[in-house]
């Protein structure tokens, strides 16, 4: 199994604290879409697609809530399972590992998306780096090699 790399923790860590951040302002949002549990003003939506915070709730509380603390479960313990995968386009490397690289990656596009649809705010900077510093943990050797990368 190996003995965990320092990046691992980090990684883990940024995780775990976007999983309680997302199910938090996903559970707010899709308890009241109106934006009131959070004081966020449906007029945030202006020029969205979306007429109350409901779906982009969901999404976060499901997408940037949940799905990370499955990945930081799977990253600890490694399950050997088959099925996640179908979803893996890194062949050789550990789904979990691959999953972490897709979180980073979630969380920069739904920063983007967001600056495109509702006014900009320091928040976006802050989560936006926070998904650049998930890609990077993720992407860096020792804890590629962990879960299976080799080079070449």
């Amino acid at each position: 199994m190996g003995r965990r790399p320092f990046s691992l923790y980090p990684l883990l860590l940024l995780l775990a604290l976007q999983s309680m951040g997302g199910i938090y302002g996903g559970i707010c949002l899709t308890l009241s879409p109106s934006g009131n549990i959070i004081q966020m003003p449906l007029s945030m939506l202006d020029g969205s697609p979306f007429a109350n915070f409901l779906i982009p709730g969901l999404i976060l509380l499901l997408l940037l809530g949940l799905f990370p603390s499955f990945v930081v479960w799977a990253l600890i313990i490694r399950p050997h399972w088959v099925w996640p995968d179908i979803l893996n386009v890194y062949r050789g490397i550990h789904w979990a590992w691959t999953f972490s690289l897709y979180l980073g990656i979630m969380l920069v596009v739904w920063i983007l998306v967001e600056i495109m649809f509702i006014r900009y705010d320091i928040l976006q900077t802050i989560f936006g780096l926070w998904g650049v510093g998930i890609i990077i943990f993720a992407l860096l050797p020792a804890t590629m090699r962990f879960y299976g990368w080799k080079k070449g």
